[in-house]
């Protein structure tokens, strides 16, 4: 087959997918639903996994699909970029998707939005691989835009319930002000490289490298620091980076399979990797490195506090995903662009066994979420038990497990570069490993181990009554899920012990990426690190000597002490420091302020507009205005128009009179 045609065949056969179950849902019923969504994403991958082989011995592909529209010597095309960096991530999206389409037909299976359900993750699927393997900055916007606005559609699947409408909503909002600067940047290299082929705006990049515009009088800033912030900006939105952080942990209120597949290896890594595409762009401004260092930093550290203080199973890994893509964003600030795609890939394939995991145990637990009422599900569910073990292990950075490689080589990018913030970018991805062992083995403990709670806590589901009919019946002793719930478990166990060892190397060190991503000279992070490395072997036996290693082993075994051993102690230093716990929970009241700031500053801004504006200007003024002033013009002309004959005679004389001794006068 003409590996152009494949090239095709990868998003297209989700979007056929997503047609058929959407639109004819009700004529094939729900088996015939999943089958074809089931079946398209089945076909993507395999195809994708084509392509990836054909790239491996050197074929890429940079060309034109489609002609959308042509503006003089300006044309808008739909586009594909088949190189490394995108067939990497065409298999990653593809294969995480086909896990949660087997995993949804069990999770799914009595909800009345079954058919729907599988459309949205299909047509899912198609937007993320347009955003991947675009090679134009139309086509990127066009995917960017498409996984937004799906993800408002699945976030609020459960549109009868309250909180998951406006959760979607406010995920739709939050993405909006990123967006809004992400196209500004592209408008901007529009503007300035006069095309929106990536190729051509990174060959001419380097001659407006000096340029700059003037932003506010006085105050000229690098072309290449405005472009590369305002692209930021819209992946901070999308990937979910302080302080456009906040609709990821309320994305929660959708169903689970989707938080695996948008907050695992698709949507929030979007972000993430179209800075990396953007590297060309990126390495020219050191200032716009330094601010995604320091707001990666921030994320990183700060967020993953917030887990520590989650009482909902599903929250503590949306906490967690927060505070991954944080290091991620720390690594591309470092210009280590290479490492962040690697642990993007990593963390794909652990946090969406997390996410499943937490699905398993939910479906287990009737439909409750909080961990409170859970405890010593082990010998009850033990493929869910092992697995997300492995999951945990995984996340925390356990020696020779996949998100050892990737996590310890960012903190070693931040220790390494020299940028402004790197000293701080440093602090808080060392600090956050204690974070993320303490907070991610305090749900592990409280889920697997010690005493069973699970038979106080059937009133405590988060999931509307309509999707209450659970597996197992009402009341029974939770036992593991079916194969289908199971079974992806398995298949993300397996890269997720493996995958960071077998790839470090030439991924990070060998000519996998080749000229996908680009570092500048003045940048040597990567090459810095190629010196410290001696193969994944040698690097696993070293972590017992650094610091995070300890720092990890730290955090599980506070856990284990204050969630098995002393679990009042937790509860005594809630009471004895109120103030820092109120600040977690509230989550720092970032909520409360962007209500207080933008919606309701935004209902007093309307107030004042429509009272102040259209009652008062439009209406009251030049409306209502002109027809007073019409009126008492009128009022005052009916009192000189008497009908009277003497009346106007009198007005006459009057009249003469005045223009008489106007006359007189002016003549002396």
């Amino acid at each position: 087959m003409d590996m152009q045609m494949l090239y095709l065949i990868v998003p297209l056969a989700p979007l056929f997918g997503a047609i058929v179950a959407g639109l004819f849902g009700r004529l094939i019923g729900r088996r015939g639903a999943h089958v074809v969504a089931l079946a398209g994403v089945a076909i993507s991958f395999i195809a994708s996994w084509v392509v990836f082989q054909d790239v491996l011995i050197g074929n890429t592909f940079n060309g034109s699909v489609y002609t959308w529209m042509a503006l003089g010597n300006l044309r808008f095309e739909v586009g594909f970029l088949i190189d490394p960096l995108s067939a990497m991530m065409m298999l990653v999206v593809t294969f995480v998707s086909l896990m949660v389409h087997v995993y949804t037909i069990g999770y799914m299976r009595d909800d009345p939005g079954y058919q729907r359900f599988f459309s949205y993750i299909s047509l899912f699927t198609f937007s993320m691989l347009m955003l991947v393997m675009s090679n134009n900055f139309l086509q990127l916007f066009f995917g960017w835009e498409a996984v937004g606005l799906v993800s408002y559609l699945l976030i609020g699947f459960w549109y009868t319930k309250e909180s998951a409408i406006y959760a979607g909503l406010k995920a739709f909002l939050v993405n909006r002000v990123g967006d809004f600067g992400f196209i500004l940047g592209i408008g901007l290299v529009l503007a300035y490289f006069g095309t929106l082929d990536y190729a051509t705006v990174f060959v001419r990049a380097p001659a407006l490298a000096d340029t700059t515009i003037t932003l506010l009088p006085g105050t000229p800033w690098l072309l290449m620091t405005v472009i590369g912030i305002l692209l930021f900006i819209g992946a901070m939105g999308k990937s979910a980076q302080f302080p456009l952080h906040v609709w990821l942990p309320d994305s929660m209120e959708g169903p689970t399979p989707i938080s695996a597949l948008i907050h695992a290896a698709t949507m929030v890594t979007a972000g993430i990797f179209m800075v990396a595409r953007m590297s060309p762009l990126f390495e020219l401004s050191d200032v716009a490195l330094s601010f995604m260092m320091v707001i990666g930093a921030i994320t990183a550290l700060f967020m993953g506090l917030l887990g520590i203080v989650q009482n909902d199973i599903k929250r503590v890994v949306a906490y967690s995903t927060l505070s991954q893509l944080g290091y991620m964003t720390v690594a591309l600030g470092a210009s280590a662009y290479s490492v962040a795609v690697f642990h993007l890939m990593t963390h794909a394939f652990f946090k969406a066994l997390l996410f499943l995991a937490a699905g398993s145990v939910i479906i287990a637990m009737h439909h409750n979420q909080d961990i409170r009422y859970m405890g010593g599900l082990k010998k009850h569910m033990p493929i869910t038990w092992i697995t997300s073990l492995v999951g945990s292990l995984a996340l925390i950075g356990t020696p020779f497990l996949s998100g050892f490689y990737s996590k310890e080589t960012i903190i070693e990018a931040a220790r390494l570069s020299h940028l402004p913030g790197s000293g701080f970018a440093y602090v808080a991805v060392v600090a956050g490993v204690f974070v993320t062992a303490f907070y991610s083995f305090r749900m592990y403990f409280l889920v697997f181990h010690g005493k069973e709670r699970f038979r106080q806590g059937h009133a405590h589901g988060n999931e509307p009554d309509a999707h209450h009919d659970d597996h197992h019946g009402h009341g029974g002793t939770p036992h593991e899920t079916p194969w289908v719930i199971t079974g992806p478990l398995l298949a993300l166990a397996l890269p997720s012990l493996a995958i960071g060892y077998m790839t470090i190397e030439p991924m990070l060190f060998g000519e996998f990426f080749g000229k996908s991503i680009y570092v500048a000279d003045r940048h040597p992070v990567m090459n810095e690190l190629n010196r410290e490395f001696h193969g994944p072997w040698a690097m696993g036996l070293h972590a017992v000597m650094t610091l995070p290693f300890w720092l990890a082993a730290a955090g599980v075994a506070l856990s284990a002490f204050f969630y098995l051993k002393r679990p009042d102690i937790p509860a005594a230093l809630a009471r004895r420091f109120q103030f820092l716990y109120r600040l977690l929970v509230n989550k720092y009241w970032f909520d409360e302020l962007y209500g207080w700031m933008f919606a309701k500053g935004a209902r007093m801004l309307g107030t004042g507009l429509w009272r102040g504006g259209d009652q008062g200007v439009i209406d009251g003024l030049i409306v209502n205005g002109s027809a007073r002033l019409v009126e008492r013009v009128s009022r005052l002309a009916r009192v000189l128009q008497s009908g009277y004959i003497y009346h106007y005679a009198f007005a006459m004389l009057i009249g003469v009179f005045s223009l008489v001794t106007w006359w007189f006068l002016r003549l002396n």
